[in-house]
């Protein structure tokens, strides 16, 4: 049996360092899909870098690119940015948010057959859908012939989406080309608009559909993120919080940090309504996943609460 890229060249963990020295990390997140002729290489010169800087969070490599979201000080971020475009990664998607607390235990980069796994043969760089701004997303989305869909996984969609937006249901994105085979085939003479959180889902779910032969293929360029970090919230078309894979679980308008937290027992993101509940427990349960796991597994989790609060405080 063949080694896969991922069983070759395990992911690579380094440790960073607990000070910063400003008041706040600075959160980059970023994507391009451009060939990576060797990523191994890519791979070990990042490493590299990265050993020498204060930087945290995940950058993936593969053929088809780069994508990630990482966090530091002015410097790293400044540094790793320059790194890219060095290396030809001059067309990123990037966008820079703030969080006040570290939103990454480590920094991880990781060699994969794909930036974001979506598990069919698509060419985001030759065949993709039509990009709109903000504005131009608003006037798209509030038409009565299009077809708004959320690429995001379920417990993003929960968090908040667009009004009037379909949920597919999927709970990764490798499900999304089935989503389309059964519940999108027979709408390929409409219009279809797509979004997610940075964009990068977008380049390949639209991809799909004009491969398979959808008409009329839009996607909001630079994803949610962008359209809260542009869009004035009395003009927005957004309902809820942005869910993001990190310490700080969701973001709102002005890109700032929302309300909402993860609960540490399932992942789902919760208002602060939903942590006021009985099956609330603090890195135990709530109420998506209270009846999921077993008393067995609810001390595991609250033996776990109890080591993290422990390190904490000797931290402190």
């Amino acid at each position: 049996m063949t080694a896969t890229v991922e069983q070759l060249a395990p992911v690579a963990e380094l440790a960073t360092s607990s000070a910063q020295n400003t008041a706040t990390w600075i959160v980059a997140a970023l994507y391009q899909f451009r060939e990576v002729s060797n990523p191994a290489d890519l791979r070990e010169r990042l490493l590299n870098l990265v050993q020498s800087i204060n930087l945290c969070g995940t950058l993936i490599v593969a053929v088809e690119g780069i994508n990630g979201t990482v966090a530091g000080d002015r410097e790293a971020i400044d540094r790793i940015r320059q790194f890219l475009l060095n290396e030809g990664f001059n067309a990123m998607e990037y966008k820079e948010s703030l969080s006040q607390e570290k939103p990454f235990r480590k920094m991880k980069i990781k060699l994969k057959k794909e930036i974001v796994t979506l598990g069919v043969d698509v060419k985001p760089r030759d065949l993709v859908g039509h990009y709109l701004n903000p504005q131009e997303w608003n006037d798209m989305i509030s038409r009565d012939d299009v077809i708004l869909i959320d690429t995001r996984n379920d417990y993003e969609y929960q968090a908040g989406t667009f009004k009037g937006a379909i949920d597919p249901k999927t709970e990764s994105f490798r499900e999304f080309p089935e989503y389309v085979k059964q519940q999108l085939a027979e709408h390929k003479d409409k219009k279809i608009a797509m979004f997610c959180t940075g964009g990068i889902r977008c380049e390949k779910s639209t991809s799909l559909l004009l491969q398979e032969g959808f008409d009329e293929v839009y996607h909001l360029k630079g994803g949610i993120l962008k359209y809260l970090e542009e869009m004035p919230a009395e003009q927005s078309l957004w309902q809820g919080e942005c869910f993001v894979f990190d310490g700080r679980t969701a973001m709102t308008h002005g890109l700032e940090e929302g309300k909402n937290e993860k609960c540490h027992a399932c992942g789902w993101s919760t208002t602060p309504e939903e942590r006021a509940l009985p099956s609330y427990e603090h890195g135990v349960s709530c109420l998506h996943c209270i009846d999921k796991t077993t008393d067995k597994q609810k001390d595991g989790f609250r033996m776990r609460q109890s080591q993290i609060v422990t390190a904490k405080r000797k931290r402190l």
